[in-house]
């Protein structure tokens, strides 16, 4: 099991971020990342929201750094480390836009780029931008098949259901013959859809024994991705021997990657953290 970093500061939910992180800024997560970056770690994360209603905001929180603009910066102070959406709302784009962003982010970055992707659940932020919220599971299906024939394409086509597209050139594209796609969600449709779609599956809000119980009901193809995270945030310092009891619940219940939140009290605090981390991780791969 490789460890990855769900990216402090970009997201911070009431509850799950460090008081530091409101006063942080990109030249903390861009040394945040190169340290990750030169130890080792699997990937970095952004998600998406444009606008999280007010009283959502409560819940879920306002702060969601834009991916492509966060990823390009880090993508340009790392070297190594993959960058991974997670996740994209699908019914938020165009699987064009998606390819042609996101294809070059993947160019920039020397091809490192995960895509993860989600169907989306705030019928509010789906009215806001235009977008139809009934139905949003067809159409994310459809989106992801025409993705999956479009990424690294000059010239792609899809016709399907939902979206329907030949003629056009896409230049520059994704180098990676293959984009990593994630698929986010919490329910057996969510991890069916993975398997039909994508390269992994990165589920929230699920105990061990119902992530084990879902993993048991779907074969997974060879290189499949089971990206797990433990629900509260690692103190390698302070707590060495909770990191890797946390580290070995997620492998337990069938992660291959780990995306994890650490405690700190600043970005040098976290850098310090993320070295600490790295030796745990490696004792116990």
């Amino acid at each position: 099991m490789r460890v990855g970093i769900t990216s402090p500061v970009v997201t911070q939910v009431p509850g799950a971020h460090s008081e530091w992180e409101r006063a942080a800024g990109i030249e903390d997560l861009g040394e945040i990342a190169a340290a990750a970056d030169r130890l080792g770690f699997h990937h970095l994360t952004c998600s998406e929201h444009v606008g999280v209603p007010t009283e959502v905001a409560e819940q879920r929180g306002a702060t969601y750094w834009d991916p492509l603009a966060t990823l390009g910066y880090l993508a340009a102070r790392t070297t190594r480390i993959r960058l991974a959406t997670q996740v994209l709302v699908l019914g938020y784009h165009h699987p064009l836009a998606i390819a042609k962003r996101y294809g070059t982010l993947d160019r920039v970055s020397g091809g490192r780029l995960v895509l993860g992707l989600g169907v989306g659940s705030l019928a509010e932020e789906f009215a806001l931008l235009g977008a139809q919220f009934e139905g949003r599971g067809a159409r994310a299906d459809d989106a992801l098949a025409a993705l999956r024939a479009s990424l690294s394409r000059r010239e792609p086509e899809y016709h399907g259901e939902h979206y329907d597209y030949a003629g056009f050139v896409v230049e520059p594209h994704a180098v990676q013959e293959r984009v990593p796609m994630w698929i986010g969600g919490r329910t057996l449709r969510s991890l069916r859809r993975a398997v039909r779609f994508g390269d992994g599956w990165v589920p929230f809000g699920l105990g061990t024994a119902q992530l084990r119980e879902l993993l048991a009901q779907v074969e997974l193809p060879a290189n499949f991705e089971v990206v797990l995270s433990p629900g509260h945030a690692l103190d390698p310092i302070a707590d060495p021997a909770g990191t890797v009891n946390s580290l070995a619940q997620l492998r337990g219940a069938g992660a291959t990657l780990a995306g994890v939140r650490l405690r700190a009290e600043s970005a040098d605090h976290y850098c310090e953290q993320l070295s600490a981390l790295a030796g745990i991780a490696a004792r116990i791969a």
